[in-house]
């Protein structure tokens, strides 16, 4: 049996996708994962079935490895967010709950008439809550995982946002050509590609506007903020007008996620480099 103390410190770790829970568990209690697996299906209200992380999600379409624990096997779940419905298979797509306020924060950056770009839209989540929260007019919505893009045209009609969420399979640098100049606005939610993919972004804005980018960053938690600001400003040189950013959340030991929102000016305007200052949330 599980102390209380033992069985809130196991819901920490967990995620809650609709009706389906996935946890990380400490090495320590790896033999007796079953256990705890049947404890917080007891546990979590409306949970059907619990799966156990074995692996982040660092596989080409950032799938994270599971074992199933207790209830249910069946992976495919319905999640609720901000008034929007998404239909996902935890088993093939990456998806995470614990990005909600950050999809909702920027839906109310958006403003009246904006075009955007998702690069890394998963099954749609950021793209579908700007528009139906937001104000985006488009939305052309990115991603190369063929089961993400799936669930993301099932989304769009789920939501009925057809005609403003577009979705797009591929690799965003290839899709980028046939989207430069188009975007008011750029999202980037995959740390692990996103300064790799920073020039592609940058081609998609009409001529100047905002990127907002998705960063892992190592260090203590009141700096990591500043660090990948400095990142960005050597990446993009005299065409920041501001930056600023705020933590998202912690992924490891001293390492955090974080958002820098980034605005552009005009590519043919002179240098301003943070003309406006930068601004550390």
């Amino acid at each position: 049996m599980f102390s209380q103390e033992e069985l809130d410190k196991a819901i920490s770790t967990v995620d809650i996708i609709g009706d389906l829970a996935v946890i990380k568990i400490p090495r320590e209690w790896e033999e007796r994962r079953f256990e705890i697996g049947e404890a917080l299906l007891s546990s979590l209200k409306g949970v059907r079935g619990v799966f156990r992380q074995t692996t982040p999600a660092d596989d080409e379409y950032k799938v994270r490895g599971l074992e199933w624990l207790a209830g249910e096997r069946d992976t495919l779940t319905l999640y609720r967010e901000h008034g929007c419905c998404f239909k996902v298979d935890i088993s093939n797509v990456y998806f995470s709950p614990r990005l909600s306020f950050e999809r909702l924060r920027i839906a109310r950056l958006t403003k009246k008439g904006e075009v955007l770009v998702n690069m890394f839209a998963g099954v749609g989540t950021f793209s579908i809550v700007s528009v139906v929260k937001g104000l985006a007019e488009k939305v052309y919505s990115i991603d190369k995982n063929p089961a993400a893009f799936k669930f993301m045209m099932e989304n769009v009609v789920l939501n009925r946002v057809s005609g403003k969420v577009f979705p797009i399979l591929g690799d965003s640098k290839d899709v980028a050509p046939e989207l430069e100049g188009v975007a008011d606005r750029v999202l980037m939610p995959l740390p692990a590609l996103a300064l790799d993919y920073l020039p592609y972004a940058v081609s998609c804005l009409r001529d100047g506007g905002w990127i907002h980018v998705y960063l892992h960053q190592k260090g203590r938690r009141r700096d990591v903020v500043r660090s990948g600001v400095e990142s960005l400003k050597k990446a993009l040189k005299d065409r920041i007008l501001s930056a600023g950013g705020r933590v998202v959340r912690s992924v490891g030991r001293e390492t955090y996620q974080i958002v820098v929102d980034v605005e552009l000016a005009p590519s043919h305007s002179p240098s301003l480099e943070i003309s406006r200052g930068l601004r550390y949330d």
